[in-house]
């Protein structure tokens, strides 16, 4: 059962059973029965949300009224932290869901290549070992490797900061700065990903895995990647609302760059690619002033 909050586009995609938007040139198979009624999800044992993070807790308060099958397991491969409160997709749903069991899924997985059945391999994260070996069987397969972790936190973290740090990757690119200057950026990136993650409640090994470096790879140099390409963009004197109006799906570091300023803030974490980030996303500043700003800090250890 796939669910869709436009009546419309759910018509049209259970006719056609084609996604042009959102997953061009691939055939929705037959057995994929589509619903805009989220009522008709509610007898699952398995409901996994791939909105994006700004309407999961919307979507999660419309299902709560429909859901009674307490032992459903809920699995969010949504990756974002929630503004104002901080949260993670995980929190959210264990908020409007008390009773059932949370599993979250993260790693390098753009959706066109796992489509294709081009190989790819993930981390699913759960607290119940059981579940976790139960689901590990259900989604796995030899195209699609799935490891298993009950370090929830991390896992989460990580799929949500990348997206934030592939941003300036892809200013680096529409910049023209070459590869020498990209990977500088992607090691920095990691330094700061593990600095922040680790404050929020994340294990470090945990960030140099799957979600954290795997992800952060996948997303800062695939073609693939919304966040990428909105960067790339942006160095190439595009402006962001234009970008962001001509753009179909969300890229989710423009939400996650407000949440985890905020959050880095709170902590006291130094973050200086997400604070260039968040002042190019949020408060107008150009990406060169931002990428200069962060080539002329002070020089320091490769520890610091």
């Amino acid at each position: 059962m796939l669910w869709g909050h436009t009546p419309q586009r759910v018509q049209e995609i259970a006719v056609s059973r084609l996604n042009p938007v959102y997953l061009p040139g691939m055939e929705v198979p037959r057995n994929v029965r589509l619903t805009s009624d989220l009522a008709d999800c509610a007898a699952a044992d398995l409901i996994v949300f791939v909105t994006p993070s700004v309407a999961l807790r919307e979507v999660a308060s419309c299902l709560r009224a429909a859901l009674t099958n307490e032992k459903a397991i809920l699995m969010s491969c949504t990756k974002g932290i929630e503004h104002g409160t901080g949260l993670r997709m995980s929190e959210i749903l264990s908020e409007k869901f008390p009773r059932n069991p949370v599993a979250v899924l993260s790693g390098p997985n753009l959706a066109v290549e796992v489509a294709h059945g081009l190989p790819s391999a993930t981390v699913l994260g759960c607290r119940h070992e059981n579940l976790a070996e139960e689901l590990q069987a259900t989604l796995g397969s030899s195209r699609f490797r799935v490891y298993t972790s009950h370090e929830v936190v991390g896992i989460e973290l990580g799929g949500a900061l990348k997206n934030i740090f592939a941003i300036p990757a892809g200013v680096s690119d529409g910049f023209g700065f070459g590869d020498n200057s990209k990977a500088a950026l992607v090691t920095r990136s990691v330094a700061e990903l593990v600095r922040l993650g680790v404050a929020m409640g994340g294990e470090a090994r945990t960030f140099q895995g799957l979600s954290g470096v795997g992800d952060l790879i996948a997303t800062c140099f695939s073609p693939h990647s919304r966040n990428r390409r909105l960067g790339e963009q942006l160095g190439q004197g595009k402006n962001l609302d234009d970008i962001r109006r001509g753009m179909k799906t969300v890229a989710e570091g423009i939400p996650t760059a407000r949440s985890a300023f905020e959050c880095a803030r709170k902590l006291g974490v130094e973050t200086p690619i997400i604070d260039q980030a968040h002042a190019v996303l949020h408060e107008g500043k150009s990406p060169a002033q931002a990428m200069q700003e962060l080539l002329g800090r002070d020089q320091k250890s490769e520890r610091g």
